[in-house]
């Protein structure tokens, strides 16, 4: 069983910055394998996703909210995504999840058969 746990949420002004992390486990599991993305869902709002990375060649895929504003990464050998959030605004307000999948549905983007984890709460607020 992959389970995954995201941290380093929590209140921040506008225009500051987060780095919130997701930490995956599980017998025999490998982060590697995995394309890995990050959504993000605000109160009365559907998920959306916000970036993603690839499993085998890490490209990267930014929805256009957040371009050039966050970054993600990935430290396989740690079993560990980042996302930078840099600029933030009071619209980045949301719980901010991670997911992996072996699957893809645009080569970069995780799909199908996919793990979640439980979020982390990102607030934009002065």
């Amino acid at each position: 069983q992959v389970q995954l746990v995201e941290s380093g949420g929590g209140l921040v002004q506008p225009g500051g910055s987060l780095r919130v992390s997701c930490v995956a486990s599980g017998s025999g599991f490998a982060l590697n394998n995995f394309n890995i993305g990050w959504f993000r869902q605000a109160p009365g709002k559907e998920r959306e996703r916000i970036a993603c990375i690839s499993s085998t060649d890490s490209r990267i895929y930014y929805d256009d909210s957040v371009k050039g504003r966050f970054a993600i990464s990935r430290a396989n050998a740690k079993n560990t995504a980042y996302l930078q959030m840099n600029n933030l605004k009071p619209e980045d307000t949301a719980v901010y999840i991670c997911a992996i999948s072996l699957y893809s549905d645009n080569r970069i983007c995780p799909a199908g058969s996919t793990y979640w984890g439980q979020g982390t709460q990102v607030t934009v607020s002065s």
